[in-house]
């Protein structure tokens, strides 16, 4: 919104926001950024380019004005990327009175584990410029999730069974199990995956990228 680079400006986190269970829960992050240079030396606004034509979509895609602009602006993003792939969407409903309907971007394309990054961070920030982006472009939130060829569904999948081994150990032994670090989504999903289990709790401790989760049994020895 200022046309400055990085550098020059000063950013300040007012809220870290969440990025939900598959976007579901998800609360938009809060910054406050202050220019370093003088005012006269912001270059004046560049009209934003149209976006080029989009991939095809599969038949099965929701075609809501949202999932349209949602699908043109990704495209759109990658192109500039240098990918080239095929997007498709899809409509997830909320499970509870208190959740959002979620529309799922699925992106098909060759490479996708430098599209994903370690640990799922690249795909993790081309999501949050895209909410941006979109909730810029309708004038309100959109709850979406952007994944490539299913990776954050297995990925989800992969840590409910790893909380449920790692909850047994830590029964089993009476001490504290320490997982490795990860991202705020991925230790969201531990917790919840053991909110409700009878023998233990879970905390996160550490700070910034290695923040972590703990699963402390409730009886015994840490």
């Amino acid at each position: 919104a200022l046309r400055l680079p990085r550098e020059a400006v000063e950013i300040e986190v007012l809220d870290e926001g969440s990025r939900g269970i598959l976007g579901i829960g998800a609360r938009m992050a809060r910054v406050r950024l202050t220019p370093l240079v003088a005012p006269e030396a912001i270059p004046a606004p560049v009209p934003t380019p149209t976006p080029t034509p989009t991939p095809a979509v599969s038949p099965a895609a929701p075609e809501s004005a949202d999932a349209e602009v949602a699908r043109s602006i990704l495209a759109d993003l990658l192109r500039h990327l240098g990918y080239s792939a095929e997007i498709q969407v899809r409509r997830v409903e909320p499970t509870t009175d208190d959740e959002m309907a979620v529309l799922v971007l699925d992106i098909q394309t060759a490479g996708a584990d430098t599209l994903i990054g370690p640990r799922g961070e690249t795909l993790a920030a081309l999501q949050h410029i895209l909410r941006l982006l979109v909730n810029r472009r309708t004038g309100r939130m959109v709850n979406l999730v952007v994944d490539v060829q299913g990776y954050k569904q297995r990925r989800e999948q992969n840590l409910r069974r790893l909380a449920e081994r790692m909850a047994t150990q830590a029964v089993r032994s009476g001490r504290t199990v320490y997982l490795e670090p990860m991202p705020p989504y991925e230790r969201r999903i531990i917790h919840l995956a053991l909110r409700d289990h009878p023998d233990v709790t879970t905390q996160s401790v550490g700070e910034g990228n290695r923040r972590r989760v703990t699963i402390i049994p409730r009886v015994g020895k840490e």
